[in-house]
């Protein structure tokens, strides 16, 4: 009865305190297919994800029942990084549902244009306001509709102190007419949320309305110091507990969250650790705490976790190969950014074709038989199995009107020799680890796929290579010497394919630069490369999200460059998101059964040599 009570008396107050319009809520789920395409289609960033905001503090003036029903202190606002483009969980501010969805167009078109920082948020606005209304003139009537029910919406200023009046009215006509207002009042707290704007991202400075230019100016000047793009941060300093161990008790309801203490030595490495990973972690501390704490040398012990014991690794090749990487941030290429290191399975023995793959390999080899031997005519030869009497028929009528030099009479029946060459990179990170049924694993197919792939080529006689790749960081690529174009096919290489196992990410730029470099020595006059994978690039240090899929779209480009075919076959049921930017259209394809990649991938090998 009293969780019944205090639902209801939630449920009360909060309706009674909020000013949305419940009746006309638009949720993101319900439009954010049109938002993507809307912004994607005027300009904005493709590899952008395109997403919900959670709620942000916004430390507005709050009415007397907003106090009581703790309602108004945090607010989903529209704002966009580098990653992506959040947008409101929900919209009810406006008094109907089509001006709620009008509103997530409008801000997916503000979001399309804006390329900058914001230096003055308010002022800022209004110039991309007034820059999309020029570009687009259509959306006139619509923004003005908007305007004005955003107008009609706000709260009786005379309720306002003086100052917040001031905020307020001109918030009002830098809506109505944007580039009105240039200067706008200090207030203590923020304005109420202006949802027809876009804000600072998350990660930005706590302030929304920013000092003017010429404070700015004023300040750097007396303290000689350049203004931090960090963005600002609670702090406080505690004492390091004394005790060398201890028990954490705590109810679950209390558990502490990642702002919070905790005394915890992480081990680092200077030369595995980036600054620009240390500045992603601060971005994503509300608060940042600090001890003294009095170091011993019997805790100066580093132990890497990540890699097996040289014992139980994989036999490396040489000391590795320093190879370039892609960063998006400065549009560059960065020379001797990553090491690959070539290794062999470990305890590779030589093993025959397992008994469960025999008959449908043998399937396999008699599709592929018949690419092996197309025979046809070489046509005016001076020697072969029969006489050409198309050749000898223009020799004899040019013979008798003058005196003409003897020519190749003959023709040879040839073998037509397939002219290309194929490196097949399969993917075999940790994720391949995971279960697709109670018998199999990904792994397992992607060993039975590499081994059916190799007895088809085999059969069919064409030049071809096989590599595996995972990766530990950037200094740490490892990739699997499985056959190299120069070698046979035989049980020492099906017994490498079934030695290797899962373990670690996916840097799939580096793997790929190596497998260009590999198959570019090639003479062949057909090159292609497949790729095989389970997962978009992935690491553990800064490559992960865009920075990975920029730099294996760079790599790629690379590769096309020198006339190589790139091709991925993959089991990610998302890949739709990431693969077309990465390999472009017709370049790809996404397997909705990954139980069918040994047969699929000769069948795909089939048409893409013989397109």
């Amino acid at each position: 009865m009293e969780e019944w009570v205090g639902g209801f008396w939630h449920r009360f107050i909060t309706r009674k305190a909020s000013t949305d319009y419940f009746d006309a809520k638009v949720d993101f789920n319900q439009v954010s297919k049109s938002i993507g395409v809307v912004f994607r289609a005027l300009g904005g960033d493709p590899l952008k994800r395109v997403e919900a905001a959670s709620p942000r503090e916004y430390l507005e003036r709050r009415s007397f029942l907003q106090k009581i029903s703790g309602h108004n202190q945090q607010f989903s606002l529209a704002w966009q990084d580098e990653e992506s483009l959040r947008l409101p969980e929900s919209l009810a501010v406006l008094p109907t549902e089509s001006l709620n969805r009008d509103l997530y167009i409008w801000l997916a078109v503000l979001a399309a244009n804006h390329q900058q920082k914001f230096k003055h948020w308010a002022i800022d606005n209004q110039a991309l306001v007034v820059d999309v209304l020029q570009k687009y003139p259509a959306l006139q009537v619509r923004y003005q509709r908007l305007a004005k029910a955003f107008v009609e919406s706000r709260i009786d200023v005379s309720k306002m102190p003086a100052e917040e009046q001031a905020m307020e009215n001109a918030i009002i006509q830098a809506v109505l007419e944007p580039g009105s207002v240039t200067k706008f009042p200090v207030v203590n707290f923020a304005p109420r949320a202006v949802y027809l704007w876009l804000y600072p991202s998350a990660q930005a400075d706590e302030i929304l309305m920013p000092e003017y230019p010429d404070e700015i100016e004023q300040q750097e000047s007396v303290c000689g110091s350049k203004k931090s793009e960090t963005s600002r941060k609670k702090a406080e300093r505690v004492d390091s507990p004394e005790s060398r161990s201890g028990m954490m008790i705590f109810r679950l309801e209390s558990m502490f969250s990642w702002s919070e203490f905790a005394k915890m030595d992480r081990g680092s490495d200077d030369s595995d650790d980036d600054d620009e990973d240390n500045q992603r972690i601060v971005e994503d501390l509300d608060k940042i705490t600090l001890s003294q704490q009095q170091n011993q040398k019997s805790a100066r012990i580093k132990i890497d976790m990540d890699l097996p014991s040289a014992s139980e690794d994989d036999t490396p090749m040489g000391e590795g190969l320093k190879l370039p990487e892609w960063d998006y941030k400065t549009h560059r290429l960065v020379e001797d950014r990553v090491l690959l290191q070539p290794m062999l399975p470990k305890d590779a023995t030589a093993k025959p074709l397992p008994a469960r793959l025999r008959k449908i390999s043998k399937t396999i080899q008699a599709q592929f038989e018949q690419l092996r031997s197309v025979r046809y005519w070489l046509k005016a030869q001076p020697q072969g199995e029969e006489l050409d009497l198309s050749s000898w028929l223009d020799f004899h009528v040019e013979s008798t009107i003058s005196p003409t030099q003897e020519r190749g009479l003959f023709q040879s029946f040839r073998g037509n020799n397939r002219d290309l060459s194929c490196l097949l990179l399969a993917d075999i990170s940790m994720s391949t680890d995971a279960h697709l049924d109670d018998n199999n694993r990904v792994i397992d197919v992607v060993q039975d796929s590499l081994m059916l792939f190799g007895e088809a080529l085999n059969a069919v006689g064409d030049n071809f290579a096989m590599y595996g790749f995972s990766s530990v960081k950037r200094q740490n690529v490892r990739f699997s010497m499985l056959k190299n174009f120069n070698e046979k096919y035989s049980d020492d290489v099906r017994g490498r394919i079934q030695s290797i196992r899962p373990g670690f990410y996916t840097r799939m730029g580096a793997a790929i630069r190596q497998a260009t470099k590999i198959i570019a020595e090639q003479k062949s006059s057909q090159k292609l490369m497949l790729i095989l994978t389970d997962g978009k690039p992935n690491d553990i240090d800064h490559y992960e999200g865009r920075f990975g899929i920029e730099d294996t779209h760079q790599a790629i480009a690379e590769a096309k460059r020198l006339g190589i075919k790139p091709f991925c076959i993959t089991i990610d049921q998302e890949a739709e998101d990431y693969l077309p930017y990465i390999f472009g259209s017709g370049s790809y394809t996404v397997l909705l059964k990954p139980s069918q990649l040994p047969i699929k991938l000769p069948q795909l090998y089939h048409q893409l040599t013989n397109q």
